[in-house]
């Protein structure tokens, strides 16, 4: 089969994009009527988003489902399917909830848990499809236009769908919920047709007859976790990604209790966040293109090094999380903006950094497990977003508690936030790149350029 050129690569894009349009209105748009229209306490949409989340605890099984089968193509337009189903779903309950609480609310948990299922089922066979198909020097640049292309969805979906919501009424969410879910469908239905080809990879190559064995789930998780490098990449990305997401739900509160930020002055700091994190995505991509364009020169063929940019990344973040608590410390004065900016220029090259890792890894150990691997590194992410907002948001209530000062409060949660990058980078170091005997012939490693 050959590669994947970058025509390949944006289709899958669009793919993401389309998942993330469906996500950001359950997730978003539900989520402030709920609040607002309903009157209802936030704390209930909050409980369903960490549900969409928790349930992505199936990624390993939906992985090896794709593995054993050997195609990703019908797991994405499956879970696409699911997803679109769930976005409906979700919003019909939204609109129950204003005469039948008790019914919408058991309606909502089906959606939002569908919703979870779906991107499981989707994402996971959508990432391995692009490591197995992307080249080595090509990862990096791949990683970014797909997660640009996703950050694109939940732009032009919020706004389309702002726009077409106002003046609201319970009509309108479920035209809008229900036109954006399925299109998104139909839109992945045609980017991914005869995308992958007719190529079996999966558990399914390798039985010679019907009778042979199908490894079970449970055997085959048990043989990935039983990998060094795979187990301690998960443990990375849970680390990792729970730093990265406990710092999103009181960056914006901190502003305004410490800084004196108005409303509107800290969503354009968020703005400015969103920003570098794009800058910090393309620096990866950019550098990986300088290292493939001169993978003879002795230097520039190892800017392009996504484990260095991971545990580059790390550091960088560990470190203006400490710019943070300083602000905290400091109060007014401190240029916050510039702060906030290096912060996301850091999270986006640590973001592509591990993205890219990972795709390498998912192979590196057989194309048989790549979707169970790709699953449970999934799982971990999904875990850690699931309870990163949690933790953020109540350390920074016990900090409260414990500290008379509020900038005291927010420096103590940003100085342990930074100690998991920290520790995230040290994990990333240490991930081997030198198998054990056993493991010789599933050997994995961080990805580096390639060799001329």
């Amino acid at each position: 089969m050959r590669p994947f050129g970058w025509g390949s690569v944006a289709r899958l894009g669009v793919v993401q994009a389309c998942l993330g349009a469906i996500v950001v209105l359950t997730t978003s748009t539900l989520n402030r009527v709920m609040v607002v229209e309903l009157a209802l306490p936030a704390l209930l949409p909050g409980l369903l988003v960490a549900l969409h989340y928790a349930v992505q605890i199936a990624r390993p099984r939906m992985g090896h489902g794709s593995d054993v089968g050997g195609r990703r193509t019908p797991w994405i337009i499956g879970g696409m399917a699911v997803l679109a189903l769930g976005g409906v779903l979700s919003a019909l309950a939204t609109v129950w909830m204003a005469s039948e609480p008790g019914a919408g609310l058991a309606l909502a948990v089906l959606g939002f848990s569908l919703v979870g299922l779906g991107v499981s089922a989707s994402g996971t066979s959508l990432l391995v499809l692009l490591a197995k198909r992307v080249p080595e020097s090509r990862r990096g640049g791949a990683a970014t236009m797909v997660w640009m292309m996703m950050i694109a969805g939940f732009a032009l979906t919020a706004g389309l769908a702002g726009h077409f919501l106002d003046p609201y009424s319970p009509e309108r969410l479920l035209l809008v919920t229900s036109t954006v879910s399925v299109a998104a469908w139909i839109i992945s239905l045609l980017a991914v047709h005869g995308l992958e080809g007719h190529e079996t990879t999966g558990s399914a190559a390798l039985i010679p007859s019907p009778a042979a064995h199908k490894p079970r789930f449970r055997e085959a998780l048990a043989q990935v976790w039983a990998e060094p490098v795979a187990r301690r990449f998960t443990i990375f990305v849970f680390i990792s990604m729970l730093a990265y997401s406990a710092q999103d739900l009181i960056l914006e509160p901190f502003a305004g209790a410490v800084h004196g930020y108005t409303p509107g002055a800290s969503t354009q700091l968020a703005g400015v966040q969103h920003a570098g994190v794009l800058a910090g995505m393309l620096m990866v991509a950019i550098a990986g293109a300088i290292a493939a364009r001169w993978a003879a020169h002795p230097v520039l063929r190892h800017i392009g090094s996504l484990r260095a940019w991971t545990v580059g990344g790390c550091i960088a973040s560990a470190l203006a999380l400490l710019g943070l608590m300083l602000a905290g410390l400091h109060g007014a004065g401190w240029p916050l903006k510039l702060n906030v900016l290096a912060l996301g220029v850091a999270n986006g090259a640590f973001s592509i950094g591990a993205i890219g890792s990972m795709m390498r890894l998912a192979h590196e150990g057989g194309p048989a497990r790549a979707g169970i691997r790709m699953g449970l590194w999934g799982a971990a992410q999904a875990m850690a977003f699931g309870i990163g907002g949690l933790i953020g948001t109540g350390a920074s209530d016990l900090a409260h508690h414990l500290l008379a000062l509020p900038g005291s409060a927010y420096a103590t949660v940003f100085a342990l936030e930074s100690a998991a990058f920290l520790l995230s980078a040290v994990l990333a170091w240490r991930i081997s790149t030198t198998p054990s005997p056993q493991a010789a012939r599933t050997r994995m490693q961080f990805p580096t350029p390639a060799s001329p």
